[in-house]
């Protein structure tokens, strides 16, 4: 009975692998014919270049290359690395993995989500006011995997000298400057955990659940966030977009996964969005 079971989970990764092969190349096709990356380039009253504002409206998303520094990347490394070792062992737990008094558990907003290894504990739920209608396929673990993992870590400006400094970067400030105006306030910050053979889905969704019916709606009405890779991203590993989606408004997310097949049939739906 369970060489079957094995078998039959071994098939089941398999054709999900291949189904993520396809959609991986066909994905970075996609993107090597984008306009949307390149380094920072400021014109001479500290603003971004018209030609990179005009590609970020375009597409909706920009990739900057070289901003944040080796030196401060390795910092970021060490602070989260150390933030990931305190994390609660489970759930519920008050203690870390080595019996230490577990981070911010006098926090005044939780810093971790810890869930099962491979799962999706969000999509088809409520979660963030339904902003993730549709559920991901959850492969089954390995048998030495740990019974929880951390999908999420919060409060880095709190918790990370580095995330703090992080916040203060000149440039990042300037990039925001010249989307939002001066006058804008950050107001989350959430780091990803994505630990290799363990690390969670995080489904499709659109950021931003306030603005969707406003009179004034436009195509920035949610603001914008950074997202910056502190490891190597993989096409496995990273944020996935679809271009010129954010000019369309509200998506029915769940209906264009039932038109492909459904996430949890169609391995090609099956893809990291976060």
């Amino acid at each position: 009975m369970n060489t079957v079971t094995d078998a039959g989970q071994a098939l089941t990764r398999a054709t999900h692998a291949a189904g993520m092969a396809a959609y991986q190349q066909a994905g970075l096709r996609l993107a090597s014919e984008l306009d949307h990356r390149g380094p920072v380039r400021l014109d001479a009253n500290g603003r971004l270049h018209p030609d990179i504002l005009a590609a970020y409206w375009k597409h909706g998303f920009y990739i900057f290359e070289g901003v944040v520094g080796e030196a401060e990347i390795n910092e970021l490394r060490r602070d989260a690395a150390v933030m990931l070792d305190r994390a609660p062992a489970s759930p519920d737990s008050k203690v870390d993995a080595r019996g230490r008094p577990a981070l911010g558990r006098d926090a005044a907003r939780e810093p971790y989500s810890i869930i099962k290894p491979l799962s999706d504990p969000q999509g088809g739920t409520d979660f963030g006011d339904g902003r993730h209608p549709s559920k991901m396929v959850e492969p089954a673990p390995d048998s030495d995997a740990p019974p929880y993992v951390v999908l999420r870590m919060r409060g880095m400006c709190e918790h990370m000298p580095a995330g703090l400094r992080v916040y203060g970067h000149p440039q990042l400030l300037a990039i925001a400057a010249s989307i939002n105006g001066d006058d804008f306030v950050p107001f989350n910050d959430v780091i990803f955990v994505k630990q290799p053979r363990v690390g969670g889905s995080i489904t499709w969704h659109q950021d931003g659940v306030t603005h969707w019916n406003s009179s004034e709606w436009n195509e920035g009405i949610h603001g914008f966030n950074y997202q910056v890779q502190i490891y190597p991203a993989t096409m496995g590993n990273a944020l996935w977009v679809m271009p010129g989606t954010h000019k369309l408004g509200r998506a029915d997310i769940k209906k264009r996964v039932a038109d492909n097949g459904g996430s949890a049939t169609h391995p090609l739906i099956a893809s990291h969005s976060g």
